[in-house]
């Protein structure tokens, strides 16, 4: 059986492209930089193993001249501009070993130490005044809320004291002063309305710090409400009670209730004066000593405010009252 031969391909024939990429044509040695000729298409027949690659050109860096501004180590790169700081990039060989880049900008120094010092005060100091701040805006704004949580239990306490059978005494502003037990510091003793404030308080005997600390309160040397000499308040410069005090001019009504009985007072005056000028709450504050005619009141609060070295102070004269029978007296509208 005679062996099967596999017949062999014919040859077909060579067309244009194939002429053209076939071989590349060698290049003489005195023609070595020769360009090589460009091929547009890839030979049909020819099919590469390997990954086609890239050669990129290699590119020289040429060393920059020499400048008058130029550093002794302007040899290793472009000249330093100014307020630029150079850092080399490969740490530094030593008989101790490497030497990190930074380590002449992290070591230990007298003016590190010194710059330390004043960041660590100043932080601190920082901190002091945003706590001192914090404590301030407390005192002035926070406290409004347990002001006025105070001033309800007291009103209630008020309003439980007026429901009794046998209401507290009142006296006439045009009779002789009544002779009536003056109450313990602490009590609540009548309310005051001040409708352009726009506010309202409960009253308390005594203008000790404990017995104001939420509530205006009553000087127990100076006249009741309504009687004959003049009803004189304190009270703090805080948002929750006397803070506006300042804005209440001549002609504004302050009106005080008692048990029984509303009283209206209309401001006369408003002075500034030292803590000293205990002469604002006598009887007759413009002329201390003598016989008082007139039912006066006077309220005295701190000045300015935020701060306590001086006292302002609000007069007021008594211009008329209502019995709370009667209902609401109309001055309360504003």
């Amino acid at each position: 059986m005679e062996p099967h031969h596999r017949p062999r391909p014919r040859h077909r024939a060579l067309d244009q492209d194939d002429i053209a990429t076939r071989v590349i044509p060698l290049v003489p040695p005195e023609d070595a930089t020769a360009i090589i000729p460009r091929f547009d298409k890839p030979p049909r027949h020819i099919v590469s193993e390997e990954p086609a690659t890239t050669v990129l050109p290699k590119v020289t860096h040429t060393e920059p001249a020499a400048t008058p501004q130029a550093t002794p180590d302007a040899k290793d790169g472009p000249p330093e501009e100014k307020g630029v700081t150079v850092v080399p990039l490969r740490p530094v060989r030593t008989e101790e070993g490497y030497r990190s880049v930074y380590s002449e900008y992290t070591r230990t120094t007298f003016g590190t130490v010194v710059r330390a010092v004043s960041r660590g005060t100043g932080e601190l100091l920082i901190t002091f005044g945003l706590i001192v701040l914090l404590f301030a805006g407390y005192e002035v704004w926070g406290k409004a809320a347990i002001v006025d949580a105070h001033q309800d239990d007291l009103n209630r306490q008020l309003e439980q004291q007026w429901a009794q059978p046998e209401p507290s005494p009142t006296v006439s502003a045009s009779g002789p002063p009544a002779q009536v037990a003056k109450p313990p510091n602490g009590a609540v003793i009548a309310s005051a309305h001040i409708p352009k404030l726009k506010k309202k308080w409960a009253i308390v005997q005594g203008v000790t710090p404990a017995d104001i600390r939420y509530a205006p309160g009553h000087y127990p040397d100076t006249a009741m409400p309504g009687q004959i000499g003049n009803f004189s308040m304190a009270g703090h410069r805080t948002p929750a009670i006397w803070w506006d005090l300042d804005k209440l001019k001549p002609g504004d009504p302050v009106v005080i209730k008692t048990a029984d009985t509303w009283y209206v007072y209309r401001v006369t005056s408003q002075e500034i004066v030292l803590p000293t000028a205990v002469q604002v709450v006598a009887p007759v504050p413009d002329k201390p000593g003598e016989t008082p005619t007139k039912a006066m009141l006077t309220m005295t609060t701190c000045n300015p405010k935020y701060n306590n070295y001086q006292r302002l102070v609000v007069h007021a004269e008594l211009k008329r009252s209502q019995p709370v029978a009667e209902g609401d007296p109309t001055e309360l509208k504003g």
